[in-house]
C-alpha cells in the first residue's frame, strides 16, 4: 500500500517541475550552446597554434566582446610581452586624451635688433615645437613673408631654437644599428620633413644609374642641403649585372656613404636617411630658402642654436595640421618620430618636461583611467621601438574596449590600418594583408614588427556582427611568413558563430 505523505510529496515536486522545467530547459540550452561554441573556438584557436613556425615562440592572444567587454578567450593573455608598433596605439590614446584632437604644433620665426631700410641690424630666429609636419615648403614661405615685412639683408645670424624639448635625441633602447634609418630618427623640437609622410629629421636619397655603363651612378637628395656630404662610390654596371647597392650613413655625422652596383637602365633606388643633429639640418635649409628668396647674409653671419631672448618679436608662424590628422600618418604608416615627439609634447604640456620620462609618465597616466592594470606593464618609448616595452594581451583588449565611450573614439578608429583597403591613406601597413581571405575593409588594426616580434591588435566584425576586439602578440619566433597566422586567426575570428 502506498505511503499517501509520499504520494503528496511526488505530487508536489510535478507541479513545481512542470511551472520552472522550461525556463531551466531554456537556461540549460543557452549554456550550453555557450560551453559549445568556447570549446569549439578554442579548438580551433589551438589547431592554428599549433604551426610548426610557432615553435619556441611565445604567442599573447586576447578576444574580447566589444559590447560587453567579456573576455572571450585568453592564451597568455596576462604575459607580458613585446608590442612593438602596438605601442602607438597607447600614445595615440593618449595623446587624444590629454592633447586633444584639434590640438596643433607650431613654428615660430622671430627677429631682434634694429630693421631700417630693409636691413635687419639684429638676428633671425626659427623656433620649433615640436612640429612633425614642417616641410622646405613652409621655411621658403617664411623667407617670402620676411622679405614681405621688410627684410632683405640680414646683418647678424641665423638661430634654431629647439629648447621646447630637452636635448635627448634618441630613446633609451634604440639599437645602434637603427640609429641611420628612417625608423630612428633622432628628436628635436626643430625638425624637418623630406616630404608628406612626414618622415621627421630625415632625408631621402636617390640612387639612378649613370648616363653609361662604368659611369658613377647619379645621386640626389631631398631636399637639397649642404649639411650632407655624399660621398659616391656606386657605379653603373651592364643591364643583366646585379644591383648591389648600399646607403649609409656614418655614425655621429651626416657623411653618407653609396656602395655598390646599380643596372644600366633599371629603375632608380631610394632610402629614407635619418640626420645627425636635426636642428642643424633645419638651419641649413632655412639658410638657403633666405639666400634663394633674396635675403642676404653677411660674411660673418653664424648659424647655429640658440634660445629666442624673450624681447624678439615674432614675424610669422606656421601651425600644423590638427592631431586628429597628424594621428593618420602615425598610426597607418607607423611613423616612429611621430611616437616620439608626442611623447615629449604631452611631458611638456602636463609637467612643463619636454622629455621621454614625463612623456611616459603620462601615457601610463592615461591609460590607468581605461582600466589597464599600469603595475603589470612597462613603457620605454612612444613608438614601440625598444625591446623592453612590455604590455599583456589582455590589457590591450581592455584598453580598446574602455575607449569606445570616449568622444575622440571615431577619431581613434579611423587612425587603424584596414585591412586589404588599397589606398595608402585608409589601408596603411594592412593595404596588402588578408585581401585573398574576403575580409577587405572589414579588420581595422595596429600592426607591428620588430625582429623577433610581429603584432596585430584591433576590431573585426564577425559575420552574424558581432565586433570583437582582439590582441595578437608574437614574440621570439624565427623565420618568416608569421604575419600569415594573425591573418588566420583573425579569419576565424570573423567565421565564429559568436
Amino acid at each position: 500500500m502506498t505511503n499517501p505523505y509520499i504520494l503528496k510529496k511526488l505530487l508536489f515536486f510535478f507541479l513545481i517541475t512542470l511551472m520552472i522545467s522550461p525556463q531551466l530547459l531554456q537556461q540549460t540550452e543557452i549554456e550550453q550552446t555557450a560551453l559549445n561554441q568556447s570549446d569549439d573556438l578554442h579548438e580551433k584557436i589551438n589547431t592554428i597554434l599549433k604551426d610548426e613556425q610557432l615553435n619556441g615562440a611565445i604567442i599573447g592572444l586576447s578576444v574580447r566582446s566589444s559590447k560587453t567587454g567579456e573576455l572571450l578567450y585568453s592564451h597568455l593573455g596576462e604575459t607580458r610581452l613585446r608590442p612593438a608598433s602596438n605601442m602607438k596605439i597607447l600614445t595615440s590614446i593618449a595623446a587624444l586624451e590629454t592633447l586633444g584632437a584639434d590640438y596643433q604644433f607650431k613654428t615660430e620665426v622671430a627677429i631682434d635688433g634694429i630693421l631700417e631700410d630693409n636691413v635687419l641690424d639684429g638676428n633671425v630666429y626659427i623656433k620649433g615645437y615640436g612640429d612633425p609636419t614642417l616641410l622646405k615648403e613652409d621655411l621658403e614661405q617664411f623667407a617670402k613673408e620676411l622679405k614681405a615685412y621688410g627684410v632683405h639683408t640680414i646683418k647678424g645670424s641665423i638661430f634654431g631654437d629647439d629648447t621646447w624639448y630637452d636635448d635627448v635625441r634618441l630613446s633609451q633602447d634604440l639599437d645602434w644599428s637603427d640609429e641611420s634609418n628612417y625608423t630612428g630618427a633622432q628628436i628635436s623640437a626643430l625638425t624637418l620633413s623630406p616630404n608628406e609622410d612626414y618622415d621627421t629629421g630625415t632625408i631621402i636619397v636617390k640612387v639612378s644609374p649613370g648616363a653609361e655603363v662604368g659611369e658613377k651612378a647619379e645621386v640626389t637628395i631631398n631636399p637639397e642641403t649642404d649639411y650632407i656630404t655624399m660621398i659616391n662610390q656606386a657605379k653603373t654596371v651592364a643591364t643583366n649585372e646585379t644591383r648591389n647597392l648600399s646607403i649609409e650613413r656614418e655614425h655621429g655625422t651626416n657623411t653618407i656613404h653609396i656602395k655598390g652596383t646599380i643596372p644600366f637602365d633599371s629603375i632608380h633606388s631610394e632610402k629614407w636617411i635619418a640626420v645627425w643633429e636635426p636642428t642643424g639640418y633645419v638651419l641649413d635649409v632655412f639658410r638657403s630658402s633666405l639666400e634663394e628668396n633674396g635675403i642676404q647674409l653677411t660674411d660673418d653671419a653664424k648659424i647655429q642654436q640658440k634660445k629666442t631672448p624673450q624681447e624678439a618679436i615674432v614675424m610669422t608662424k606656421k601651425e600644423s595640421m590638427p592631431l586628429s590628422e597628424i594621428l593618420l600618418s602615425f598610426m597607418k604608416l607607423s611613423n616612429n618620430s611621430h611616437g616620439e615627439i608626442l611623447t615629449k609634447e604631452m611631458g611638456k604640456r602636463i609637467y612643463d618636461e619636454g622629455s621621454w620620462d614625463k612623456g611616459l609618465q603620462v601615457i601610463e597616466e592615461s591609460i590607468a583611467k581605461f582600466g589597464v592594470e599600469t603595475e603589470t606593464i612597462l613603457l620605454r618609448d612612444g613608438s614601440g621601438m625598444s625591446h623592453k616595452n612590455m604590455i599583456p594581451a589582455n590589457e590591450l583588449t581592455q584598453l580598446l574596449y574602455q575607449i569606445q565611450q570616449e568622444d575622440w573614439y571615431p577619431i581613434f578608429e579611423k587612425t587603424l590600418p584596414v585591412a586589404g583597403e588599397e589606398d595608402r591613406s585608409i589601408g596603411g601597413t594592412l593595404r596588402h594583408r588578408m585581401t585573398d581571405l574576403g575580409l577587405n575593409g572589414n579588420v581595422k588594426a595596429k600592426t607591428g614588427n620588430l625582429t623577433g616580434v610581429s603584432t596585430l591588435s584591433g576590431y573585426v566584425t564577425t559575420k552574424n556582427r558581432e565586433k570583437v576586439i582582439f590582441s595578437i602578440l608574437i614574440n621570439n619566433y624565427l623565420g618568416e611568413g608569421i604575419t600569415s597566422i594573425e591573418d588566420a586567426l583573425v579569419q576565424l575570428l570573423v567565421e565564429h558563430q559568436f
